[in-house]
């Protein structure tokens, strides 16, 4: 089948790349057609593949030999919905003559007739979901009513019947139900007004009794819905309707309660699908919605083609297949990149779903047609972009010994993840690692849950997790943990293995996000969750894992503020995303540099010029921003803000005697150790131009990136303004007629701890008893933007285990752990964990 081009097709419409390579379309294996009709909808089982038609018939095709096995028929509308229901062996067929009908996948013959609440003149019932946990079949009705039928059941001499509610035999001569005149149920095509009546008296009828109506919860028809049934977690029915809103509904044995509504805004949400925590809602104006139920929040938009309706969803591991009123199929990866198009039908595409294939480990994707064609096309499941599947446990369900391969297993499916939160086609990555780690700290026993850091979903969620003590008495101190799940970007180049493939060689585990800060995440998790398990816990631990934090925490202190009574009290807070100074020396940081980065640009309003015909005669942009770049420091690399120096603080004499220790470990200078962690710095990153950059264009605008480290006592924004006001002076010093524009981006303040809290002694302490040596005390040069702000934020210490080695490559090819500092990162945090609950007894 050879894959059509979508000319009308804005190339800005959409972020989603194009990316279909030649072949990648599914071929077709078969066509099926037996009736004049519409396909409106599709349903499937091992064996059977059903078909609901506009001429009221539920046809039976065999998947083995696509051969027509029987007709189903009892309906007098046109047959709109069908779900197999696997636990009863069942297929629910509703249609425009207000009847949700029951049929044996077995015999194929009928089991019961279901009337809607007959007070309500519910109309079509374009939608219909069944949940095996509640056995309740829920129904979308024209009326705009959400109405339910409850399955109780009691044996009988070998027989099942409905329990709670009324059985309904209709009457030959007495019985008869209402027709209703109302629009064609099918939106694209016409139906039938005349009724057919049917009844009968073999096929018991039940009724759905008032208290299982909800009236116009929506303002519009209720087109779809589907339902996440998870046993043990809950019941989930979401429902899209003609009134532009997709709604969520928390479902018990008592009838649903809607607990969120979304608001699409692309007309009519024609379409849904679910998988995990993610609910897509096909749009009438051809956008595809992509909501998180865990935030509530609309993370992604897909444009398929706009203004065409998008009738019908399919989804096979991360790869949704999107159906349109154009006849088009599009296959999008989990990415969300368009890796296939194709025409598949002459005419509106209605229905779609994908089932396996009869006795192979294939797929197909079936759709069906206004052009009354059913089309059967071979679908292969997408190759995993990493092991994080919803229905595959987190971490092994055995978690009695919870360290070695436990450890080792739960990292690789962390590393797994893509997680880059820098680029935009990773962001649903970011949220899948935010989904896997909520679902991992859920396994090892913390209560979780996901936080929005922005409504619209267009920053990754906070992961929130309490693992809550168990041992001893009275208040339990509170420790929160503070970490990030993202990672930066990692090139091919230079790497020995795949950098998202957790590679074990020579006693190091090799992966991006290894020791960044991957690996301390799982080992703090394991450490809890091990006294948890031993019922030695003494201490509430609090997982605050960001999302954002390798490009500028965004939003997380205004996230944090928001959700700070959910976070609870805490006592103290706990950081190990750094490593040591050497390859065999424990250590503990206790000092952090801040930083402020700084975008400056110059620019003359006048469009990039060729210097053999301009030369000369203009300023140049380059030039003023050499001049400038070059006032901020002297010939000693002296920085010439004024005033920049005059509240760093002195070195003192202990200080002296530690780094001379220090000198002594790396083999380098004390005062190079110095230069790095407690005095202030200036880099100028890079120069950027405008143009094609090449040695004969003078660019009309010039770009630079600089960043100041500054240390203690320092202050933050009078730093930042001072280096904005000695910018703008000395530019205007240059007397250029060019303009200057300075931005302050991400400022982050210094971070210096307490060496005599009971807390740092603590940790000291169980790094000492752990390794066997008293740990180096050292601090970063870098920075880590949230810990000053998680001090203030709390109004508590901060303290910081570095687990990793000074080889370890963070941000470079081959990132490394070494699995011995893994597995006693995870003891020492356990020591400090029982320390902590002693100085609290």
């Amino acid at each position: 089948m050879s894959s059509v081009s979508n000319s009308s097709d804005s190339p800005h419409s959409s972020l989603s790349r194009n990316i279909q390579t030649e072949g990648s379309d599914p071929y077709q294996l078969h066509s099926l057609q037996k009736l004049n009709s519409s396909i409106l909808c599709l349903a499937a089982n091992d064996d059977y593949i059903f078909s609901g038609n506009q001429d009221n018939d539920i046809l039976v095709w065999d998947k083995k030999t696509f051969e027509l096995k029987a007709t189903l028929q009892g309906h007098s509308r046109s047959v709109l919905a069908l779900v197999y229901a696997e636990d009863k062996k069942w297929l629910f067929s509703s249609s425009g003559d207000s009847t949700v009908r029951v049929w044996s996948t077995i015999t194929l013959k009928p089991v019961y007739i279901i009337d809607t609440y007959t007070e309500t003149c519910a109309g079509d019932l374009y939608s219909i979901a069944w949940s095996p946990t509640l056995q309740t079949i829920y129904i979308g009705c024209q009326n705009t009513s959400l109405q339910w039928y409850k399955f109780a059941f009691t044996t009988d001499s070998g027989t099942t019947t409905p329990n709670g509610t009324s059985v309904r035999k209709a009457h030959k001569f007495f019985d008869s139900y209402p027709q209703f005149d109302r629009r064609p149920a099918d939106l694209n095509a016409n139906n039938p007004q005349t009724p057919i009546p049917y009844f009968s008296a073999e096929i018991p009828r039940l009724e759905v009794p008032s208290t299982n109506v909800i009236e116009s919860e929506h303002f519009g028809y209720i087109y779809c819905m589907t339902v996440l049934d998870e046993r043990g977690v809950g019941v989930t029915l979401v429902t899209g309707s003609g009134d532009e809103t997709v709604k969520i509904w928390r479902c018990s044995a008592s009838g649903p309660s809607i607990v969120h509504t979304f608001e699409c805004n692309y007309g009519a949400v024609l379409a849904l699908v679910a998988h995990g925590e993610t609910v897509y809602g096909g749009c009438q104006d051809g956008h595809i919605k992509i909501m998180d139920l865990e935030t509530k929040t609309l993370v992604r938009s897909i444009i398929v083609q706009e203004g065409i309706d998008i009738l019908s969803l399919s989804l096979i591991d991360s790869d949704l297949y999107a159906s349109s009123a154009n006849g088009q199929v599009k296959r999008f990866s989990g990415s969300f990149d368009c890796t296939a198009s194709w025409h598949a039908h002459n005419g509106i595409v209605l229905s779609s779903l994908i089932t396996a294939r009869t006795e192979t480990t294939n797929y197909m994707l079936v759709t069906g047609g206004n052009d009354d064609n059913i089309k059967v096309w071979n679908v292969v499941p997408p190759r995993p972009r990493f092991r994080n599947s919803s229905t595959e446990d987190a971490i092994p369900s055995d978690c009695s010994q919870l360290g070695g391969d436990r450890i080792t297993y739960a990292l690789s499916k962390f590393v797994s993840i893509p997680s880059v939160s820098c680029y935009l086609n990773h962001r649903e990555d970011c949220r899948q690692a935010a989904i896997w780690l909520k679902k991992c700290l859920t396994q090892l026993g913390a209560k979780t849950q996901l936080l929005p850091t922005s409504e619209s979903g267009s920053t990754n969620p906070l992961v929130l997790g309490t693992f809550t003590g168990n041992h001893g008495t009275g208040n339990r101190p509170r420790l929160l943990f503070y970490g990030h799940y993202d990672v930066i970007p990692a090139p091919p180049e230079g790497w020995k293995s795949d950098p998202f493939t957790l590679d074990g060689r020579n006693g190091y585990l090799y992966g991006r996000g290894v020791t960044d800060n991957k690996g301390p995440i799982i080992a703090v998790a394991f450490a809890a969750a091990e006294l948890l398990y031993k019922r030695s816990l003494g201490v509430d631990v609090v997982f605050l894992v960001e999302g954002q934090e390798e490009c500028g925490s965004m939003n997380f202190s205004s996230a944090v503020d928001k959700y700070k009574d959910q976070i609870g009290h805490i006592d103290a807070i706990l950081v190990s995303n750094s490593t040591w100074i050497s390859e065999d020396t424990p250590c503990i940081t206790y000092g952090l540099r801040g930083v402020i980065h700084c975008s400056i640009a110059v620019c003359n309003k006048l469009p990039d010029l060729h210097s053999g015909v301009d030369g000369g005669g203009v300023a140049e942009p380059m030039k003023d921003m050499i001049n400038l770049l070059s006032t901020l420091t002297d010939r000693k690399n002296q920085i010439q803000i004024p005033g920049f120096y005059d509240h760093v603080r002195v070195q003192t004499e202990a200080e002296k005697e530690l780094y001379s220790r220090i000198a002594a470990v790396t083999q380098k200078p004390a005062s190079y150790m110095a230069s790095r962690w407690r005095e202030p710095a200036l880099t100028i990153h890079n120069i950027e131009v405008s143009g094609p950059n090449n040695p004969t264009v003078i660019p009309g605008t010039v770009n630079s990136q600089i960043s100041l480290r500054i240390v203690p006592d320092q202050k933050l924004d009078t730093i930042a303004n001072s280096l904005c006001q000695f910018l703008r002076s000395s530019f205007h010093d240059l007397q250029s007629p060019n303009e200057i524009t300075v931005d302050i981006n991400n400022p982050a303040d210094w971070w210096i701890g307490e060496l005599d809290d009971p807390w740092f002694k603590a940790l000291e302490s169980a790094i000492h008893e752990e390794w066997g040596l008293e740990p180096l005390r050292i601090r970063e040069g870098g920075s880590v933007p949230s810990v000053p702000y998680l001090e203030k934020a709390f109004a508590c210490h901060a303290f910081h285990l570095p687990m990793g080695q000074s080889l370890d490559q963070a941000h470079l090819p081959n990132e490394r752990m070494s699995l011995n500092n893994l597995q006693r990162g995870k003891a020492v945090v356990a020591r400090f964990l029982r320390k902590v609950a002693e100085m609290s007894t």
